[in-house]
């Protein structure tokens, strides 16, 4: 079965070999095994599904949220050579006929429908004559109550197995916490299960956080360290999506609006310039979501706090899907802690209480002082091995420490305990630096010994030393209101028996280059690589569709490496099929032999 899989994936895809649970989650296919499969972006989920529908006898039918995402997938397959079609709302009805047709004579491999469409009266009965090979669902997270984009119709596909006895499902997504999964298996009606977890780490990406502060000229020193590249700058409410836009436009950057507010045919044309241009940046919210499959992204920026961690896993995954290197910043404050508040509050009160546990856990996140890497795979039940990363801020060096840390967190802790661990980091935070705000003088709290002890920090460090104490386990939060309380090694502290890393807020300037940058360039020949990438982008052009569909940037890395001068040695560069050297080899030959 081995030697047949690779067969597949080498001729239409270029790989000679199977990613990280690629082999297992192919097998359950083969084998006709539920499964739940759960790998980083970028780590070749699609290919669970694409490559053993090759070598069943019928059709099979992935069911994905966005038609945009569908569209990708489907142009992509077809440049490879494989017979695939997709059923949704924006096609003509000649291009719809086409599709039935084929599902219905047999001649398709892969059918991609939205969840409507799969449960439309009457589509069912098309599949029951097509005798379809397994169902294949993406994006399975939307499926569960727990997961971070309810979407309905997602719920009703558990009835697939009763409708289509004894087919297989297999559900696929990026990020899911343990109950998620359990939730997606129950809500599908899976049968015994195999569930398939990958690494949640991407080494690929470097995650920058910092507060907020000269937005504007923050978000520029991002977006130069990328000339000409692609990236996605997020922000939290539509208005910002529009000011942000316009101001990146007149300072001469090709920045695009998206949000849900927009007109849709405004939406899909900035959407479709975002997908083929290489060097567009798009400022969204975050309904610019699913439908991105453009793996050449370089850099996603959000200009404010997301509002859990599974949601920022989501959207700075989709940085660097090719597994090239990637950056990944975040600009925080205070201030979008409020935001999101006020955005939740109409959720039910069992939801509203886990959205602000998330929200929390998100605000310690931004402020914590340990590796972004290591923190975002505990959320989800993971770990990494050895001490560091080297690919964030913090393993990096690009965070300075504050000296006298004893000292301070000394002083926070007493506070603190001053304060008889009745309030939270906000109050305790003002009284450290000597407000004489209302509710503290009613409070007589200007009266403590601890009032004003930091008077000389800005309130804002103070705050984030109060977070990185609580990320550290010397204080803890607990409550609605996140009351503050003194932890038996927030005591060891106190006794000068440990002491606490507090951080300074990290300076733009402050920027060393990851592990990924250095192994990601290593031997490439740049000036043939921008010489590759300009011919991609004009067959690109021609054919009229996004320019990753002809190469990725990895496949033309490889080939700057490599520099291939025949045929066969062409088809060793990664991602370079059969089909693929049919149709373009000889151009890139070429171009290459004329590069010298």
């Amino acid at each position: 079965m081995d030697d047949a899989l690779v067969a597949v994936m080498k001729k239409h895809w270029g790989y000679g070999r199977f990613l990280p649970l690629q082999r297992e989650a192919m097998g359950c296919v083969m084998s006709g095994t539920d499964s739940v499969v759960v790998l980083p972006t970028g780590g070749g989920k699609s290919l669970c599904y694409q490559v053993p529908a090759l070598l069943g006898t019928g059709p099979a039918v992935v069911v994905s949220p966005l038609i945009s995402l569908m569209k990708d997938q489907v142009d992509g397959l077809k440049e490879r050579g494989v017979p695939a079609a997709r059923l949704d709302s924006s096609l003509s009805e000649d291009e719809r006929r086409a599709a039935y047709a084929g599902l219905r004579e047999g001649t398709l491999k892969l059918l991609y429908v939205s969840p409507e469409r799969l449960l439309m009266d009457g589509f069912l009965d098309h599949l029951r004559r097509a005798r379809p090979a397994f169902l294949a669902v993406d994006e399975a997270h939307c499926i569960s109550h727990w997961g971070h984009d309810f979407r309905p119709e997602y719920r009703r596909l558990g009835a697939l197995k009763e409708a289509l006895p004894g087919i297989a499902l297999h559900a696929y997504t990026a990020t899911a916490t343990p109950k998620v999964r359990e939730d997606v298996a129950a809500q599908l009606n899976l049968a015994s299960p195999k569930m398939l977890v990958g690494a949640f780490d991407r080494p690929n990406l470097v995650y920058r956080t910092a507060r907020a502060g000269r937005d504007l000229y923050r978000i520029q020193e991002v977006l130069d360290r990328h000339r000409g590249e692609s990236g996605i700058v997020y922000v939290i409410r539509r208005a910002d999506v529009d000011s942000l836009a316009f101001g990146l436009a007149a300072r001469g950057y090709r920045a695009l609006p998206y949000h849900a507010g927009m007109p849709d045919e405004e939406r899909r044309r900035n959407q479709d310039r975002f997908l083929k241009e290489e060097s567009a940046v798009m400022v969204a919210t975050v309904a610019f979501g699913m439908g991105i499959d453009k793996p050449n992204v370089r850099f996603v920026l959000h200009a404010g706090m997301p509002k859990s961690l599974e949601h920022y896993l989501q959207e700075s995954g989709r940085a660097g899907r090719d597994g090239l290197e990637a950056e990944c910043t975040l600009f925080y404050s205070g201030a979008d802690l409020l935001t999101w508040k006020a955005l939740l509050k109409e959720a039910e009160p069992e939801a509203h209480a886990a959205a602000i546990e998330k929200l929390n856990e998100m605000g310690a996140y931004c402020r914590g002082t340990t590796c972004r890497h290591r923190a975002l795979v505990r959320y989800f039940g993971q770990d990494l091995e050895g001490p560091e990363c080297g690919a964030c801020d913090v393993c990096l060096g690009e965070l300075e420490a504050v000296e006298g840390a004893l000292e301070t967190s000394q002083k926070i802790l007493s506070c603190v305990l001053r304060l008889k661990e009745r309030f939270g980091a906000d109050y305790t935070a003002q009284v450290l630096t000597g407000s004489m705000e209302r509710r503290i003088i009613a409070n007589g709290h200007q009266t403590l010994s601890t009032h004003g002890l930091l008077a000389r920090a800005p309130k804002e460090s103070v705050r984030d030393w109060i977070e990185q104490l609580c990320a550290q386990g010397y204080l803890h939060k607990h409550g609605e209101y996140g009351v503050l309380g003194v932890t038996p090694l927030g005591w060891t502290v106190l006794k000068g028996g440990q002491t606490p890393r507090l951080l300074k807020p990290s300076e733009p300037s402050a920027r060393r280059e990851s592990k990924a940058v250095r192994a990601g360039w290593e031997g490439v020949d740049r000036d043939l690589f921008d010489k590759l990438r300009a011919l991609r982008k004009r067959i690109a052009a021609e054919r009229g569709f996004p320019a990753y569909i002809v190469f990725g940037d990895e496949t033309l890395r490889d080939m700057a490496r490599k520099r291939p001068a025949t045929r066969r040695a062409f088809l060793r560069v990664k991602g370079v099929g059969e089909t693929k050297m049919a149709q373009y080899g000889e151009q890139f030959l070429a171009l290459i032999r004329d590069h010298g």
